[in-house]
């Protein structure tokens, strides 16, 4: 049983310094939306390094969220939060004075590590931070924000930047920051670590890494080029490191991850949802970016500016999930979000390319109002369903959900679109090759070298192409987000009110007093809803 406390000011302070990696984490993965053109004018990368420097980041993190978790449980998650502060400057300095496309894919490697170590960090220390649930529901829905807001403030940030100074200062705004961190958080952040003085699990971390790598290799490979040799060794790969993963787990004295965390309802919905969640709006927000800037011509920065209605969106649904949560069945609360962003995707699977762009926008704030209700409490219900000595771990799991869904949502949203734009742009203007069949931004390239009549008729032809691809995307995703509210209703429909409270008993310990933890326990915390049962 798990005594809560209001939390002090000195607490809420250290709060903020705790959303400052979140948001830079966010950030970086999205700031290359605006700085790619001119990092690819001034280093000249191959087409392969170029594809390197894109996707290596979210790789390399990915890949290592869950082992970094785990480890900043063993040796203290404070202590693991500096280190990764450290190396996240140090790795942005490298980006900043990056001369060839070999050092910029070693930073973009090492930025990498440091952001799979500051995210889980960032998360577990919140869970020992605010017992009370309440508080720690509004702190989990301020991660959420920053975490959500930099992939909106990256291309935000980025486009001011680029007006003014060269590409290396979009890495540069880092290392202030980090700075601050360093000086900051030991004087306002309490340290916590495991109890247990167990041995790292590197075994269980290698086939951790070789599961997450292998996997979200084979989803952008299918995506990019089909099912050719690469995508289908990686697959194997990552499915059999995976297996090993898992029935490993049953012989390991202290496995990296507990699996039986899967087996509480409350656990595997947050994941689930995260997944699902992080799917769309990554999906969406990579074939936003494009829409805005070629189908309706904005420049990078006024189409970030035109976007920040969508990071209220974000910001009005973990409201709201913090001031409901103690009331309403996370079931209810949930799907009933799931269902709000698949009512958003349906809006802009219904726009064309002159429909007024605030009903664009509108539908994608409705989709990131959904997101920031579901993502909050997910988070939330991780944290909390997962025994303290292991929040790490869990903190980790939860961002690695987030990070494959990401990959997901912009490998089949954005194959989606993209194969419906080919198919329409070759069948309505036989003869049409290169880069004009293939993107949007290839067509308006060659269309400023074409006589007026054919450039309209190629644009107008392009623009409706891209535009259908992306409204058969977001019908799409409306109907996986339906689905999942479905199967969520479904799976947490026993769970009361508040169950996103501390609890700190291990996993397999049922005592069926624990509704979370045991689901027999369901039927008496339906006798007494309202009630707590860790309090």
């Amino acid at each position: 049983m798990t005594t809560s406390h209001r939390a002090t000011a000195r607490t809420r302070i250290g709060l903020v310094f705790l959303l400052i990696p979140a948001l830079l984490v966010s950030m970086d993965l999205s700031v290359l939306f605006v700085a790619a053109p001119a990092i690819a004018e001034d280093l000249r990368p191959s087409g392969t390094q170029w594809l390197w420097m894109m996707d290596v980041y979210g790789f390399v993190m990915a890949g290592l969220l869950i082992t970094m978790g785990a480890l900043g449980d063993r040796i203290g998650r404070r202590r693991l939060l500096l280190a990764g502060a450290g190396l996240f400057g140090a790795a942005s300095a490298l980006l900043a004075l990056a001369s060839t496309p070999e050092l910029f894919i070693a930073g973009r490697v090492l930025l990498g590590v440091a952001a799979a170590t500051l995210a889980p960090s960032t998360l577990s220390l919140i869970r020992t931070m605010f017992t009370d649930p309440g508080q720690r529901r509004t702190a989990v829905g301020a991660w959420t924000v920053a975490f959500g807001g930099g992939a909106v403030a990256g291309p935000i940030i980025g486009g001011l930047l680029l007006e003014f100074w060269p590409w290396g200062s979009v890495f540069l705004i880092n290392l202030p920051f980090m700075l601050l961190l360093l000086v900051a958080v030991p004087l306002l952040v309490p340290e916590s670590r495991s109890p247990r003085t167990a041995r790292f699990d590197v075994p269980g971390a290698l086939l951790s890494m070789a599961a997450v790598l292998g996997l979200v290799l084979a989803v952008k490979r299918f995506a990019e080029d089909g099912p050719d040799p690469v995508a289908l060794t990686a697959l194997a790969v990552g499915a059999a490191a995976l297996v090993v993963f898992v029935v490993r787990r049953r012989r390991a004295a202290h496995p990296l991850v507990d699996v039986a965390l899967f087996g509480r309802p409350a656990f595997s919905a947050a994941v689930g949802a995260n997944t699902v969640v992080s799917f769309a709006a990554a999906g969406l927000g990579l074939l936003t970016f494009t829409f805005l800037q070629t189908v309706h011509g904005l420049t990078p920065l006024f189409a970030a500016l035109w976007a920040l209605p969508t990071l209220v969106g974000t910001a009005a649904g973990a409201t709201l999930a913090g001031v409901l949560a103690a009331r309403v069945r996370p079931a209810v609360l949930m799907s009933a979000g799931l269902f709000t962003s698949a009512a958003g995707f349906a809006v802009v699977g219904s726009v064309g390319p002159d429909t007024a762009l605030p009903v664009f926008l509108g539908g994608y704030t409705v989709v990131t109002l959904g997101v920031g209700v579901v993502a909050t409490l997910a988070n939330a219900l991780v944290l909390a369903t997962a025994p303290p000595d292991r929040a790490g771990a869990a903190a980790g799991i939860s961002e690695t959900s987030t990070e494959l869904g990401g990959a997901l949502g912009i490998a089949v949203l954005g194959t989606i679109a993209t194969g419906i734009y080919r198919d329409t742009v070759r069948q309505e203007l036989p003869g049409t090759e290169g880069a004009a069949a293939e993107t949007v931004a290839g067509a308006l390239a060659a269309a400023a070298e074409l006589p007026e009549a054919a450039a309209g008729a190629l644009l107008g032809t392009a623009f409706g192409a891209y535009t259908d691809g992306i409204t058969t995307a977001a019908l799409t995703g409306a109907g996986v987000m339906a689905a999942v509210a479905v199967a969520v209703a479904v799976g947490l429909r026993r769970l009361p009110p508040g169950t996103d409270s501390p609890g700190d008993h291990h996993p397999d310990d049922h005592t069926g007093s624990d509704p979370v933890a045991d689901p027999r326990g369901d039927r008496d915390a339906d006798r007494r809803p309202g009630q707590d049962a860790r309090s």
